[in-house]
């Protein structure tokens, strides 16, 4: 692993490089490096880039009428920590999405939250609020109190949102969605084909935001667990893990060892019926429901027992600040290892069955590859990534609560495609039952949750959801939430889409989709 010393070293070389003078590099909660950009800042992003830091996530706050901060939070492989280059600006800033194009929709969804400005950017589209909202509406600052909004009555055609046109002898687009026959939220895909081969995607999305981010200022932090837990359904362990985490390192809380353990349980029992769920789902989109049976008879296990050891089948209220509120007797913890002993050979055996037929075969073969160059660039992450080739996983690289302790391993494919993603979540699902027994056989008696003392303060956390990597971060300032932002594994993710479709014909489409499985909630905060 990369030391912090390192990392300083080499930021301070960076500076020194392009005449910038001294960094001043101020380190917090153990793992966070922050640094003031100030002018010049393209020029240090591309010399970031090419040392291979990675950005996480880029969003703004208001620290006064017409003034913003800006926060870039990098990641590089081997360093466990993360670098925050904050800047200061009033309304407009210079574009880093020509660097770092996984910046694009950052930057836009500032623009609609803040009416920040970025110069030079090559995409200025709407993001989150769409033609419907009034001009120089902002819900991000400060000024705007939840309300009822005043949407306009009618859009010009000027207003209307311009999709990426592709012209040519027989090529014509089929737009699906954003109301769908199924029982899922919005999503707009707009594709250009000819006959049924894909030349063109390009996704909308954000039907529905939520203001989730806004609804968490003023709160308490303790209300707020509640918001974290509805960013997205199937990922209510981890981000509620993720925001409790930040509140903890603010408030220096140490958590009990049992309650470390009960949140690897937690977690890692949502991993699982998470990618049952998508191991089923493609399935079923190459029409072989009675395959799918198996996956989907044990997922409904896994729900129980969930319900058995939290409460709630979601483990909604299964995590507080400073530990966990649900505590499993150990009589149900010994039951639980020995119900997975028996579910890892059902699913090996469902799996297997799957892996032997030339059907499916023929169908999860070379669809909807995702190439490895595009990993960086995008930020892809979780199941997604390593099936094309990344190994990268935040449990590994950011080692949180007991995963220091209690190591994942680490399952790569190469090919990038369907299969490999069938093969990739399978992989992880027998590890996750691995970890759990882990957890179990090692827990130790004791208390289930810390107490703490009020501060202020600003910290960050990042956990390893069921579709990779999610992102929190929150500021406190006398006991209530000035500032909580979170961005999921799937913000970063969707535009992976985009990529692995072309090539492949409409058919395919439903299962490349599904076998990423992306949230369109985890969007629409």
């Amino acid at each position: 692993m990369i030391k912090m010393e390192s990392i300083k070293s080499e930021l301070k070389d960076v500076f020194g490089k392009l005449n910038f003078g001294k960094a001043k590099i101020e380190e917090k909660n153990d793992d966070e490096l922050y640094l003031e950009a100030g002018e010049g800042f393209g020029k240090i992003a591309q010399e970031l880039c090419s040392n291979q830091f990675l950005l996480v996530s880029l969003f703004a706050e208001e620290i006064a009428e017409n003034e913003h901060r800006l926060h870039y939070v990098f990641e590089k492989k081997g360093f466990s920590g993360f670098l925050i280059l904050f800047k200061e600006l009033e309304t407009e800033v210079d574009s880093i999405a020509s660097i770092f194009p996984s910046a694009c929709w950052y930057e836009r969804e500032i623009t609609d939250g803040f009416g920040i400005s970025f110069n030079g950017s090559f995409d200025k589209r709407r993001l989150f609020l769409h033609e419907a909202y009034p001009e120089g509406f902002h819900p991000l600052k400060k000024s705007f109190h939840n309300g009822k909004i005043k949407l306009k009555n009618g859009i010009a055609p000027e207003e209307e949102y311009k999709f990426k046109e592709v012209h040519g002898e027989g090529v014509y687009q089929i737009p699906v969605g954003p109301v769908h026959a199924g029982i899922i939220e919005p999503g707009h895909f707009r594709f250009s084909v000819i006959g049924e081969t894909i030349f063109n995607l390009e996704i909308r999305h954000f039907w529905k935001h939520r203001g989730i981010e806004k609804l968490a200022e003023g709160k308490s932090p303790e209300d707020a667990v509640a918001l974290a837990e509805a960013i997205s359904g199937d990922e209510t362990a981890a981000n509620s893990w993720g925001y409790c985490m930040a509140v903890e390192k603010i408030y220096g809380i140490k958590i009990p060892e049992r309650a470390e353990h009960l949140r690897i349980i937690f977690a890692e029992m949502e991993r699982i019926y998470s990618l049952l769920g998508d191991l089923a789902g493609m399935i079923i989109d190459v029409a072989y429901a009675s395959g799918a049976s198996p996956f989907f008879i044990i997922r409904e296990e896994i729900f129980r027992w969930n319900e058995k050891l939290s409460g709630s089948r979601f483990f909604k209220g299964s995590l507080c600040i400073g530990g966990v509120k649900k505590n499993p007797g150990d009589a149900a913890l010994k039951e639980l290892v020995e119900y997975l002993s028996g579910f890892s050979e059902r699913l090996k055996k469902a799996v297997e069955h799957i892996l032997r037929l030339p059907s499916v075969l023929d169908r999860f073969e070379t669809a909807g590859a995702v190439k490895k160059e595009l990993i960086a660039p995008l930020h892809l992450s979780g199941p997604l990534a390593r099936a094309s080739g990344a190994a990268f996983d935040t449990r590994l690289d950011h080692a949180y609560g007991f995963y220091g302790k209690i190591v994942p391993s680490m399952y790569v494919r190469e090919m990038g495609d369907v299969l490999a993603r069938f093969k990739t979540k399978s992989a992880v699902i027998r590890d996750s039952v691995s970890l759990i027994s882990q957890s179990i056989v090692g827990m130790p008696e004791g208390e289930i949750k810390s107490g703490y003392s009020l501060k202020n303060g600003f910290a960050l956390s990042c956990t390893e959801s069921c579709r990779g990597q999610n992102f929190h971060f929150l500021r406190i300032e006398d006991g209530k939430i000035s500032r909580y932002k979170v961005r999921t594994a799937s913000f970063c993710n969707w535009h992976a889409i985009e990529h692995a479709v072309l090539g492949n014909i409409v058919p395919d489409f439903p299962l490349i989709n599904k076998s990423m499985n992306l949230s369109y909630a985890g969007n629409d905060l």
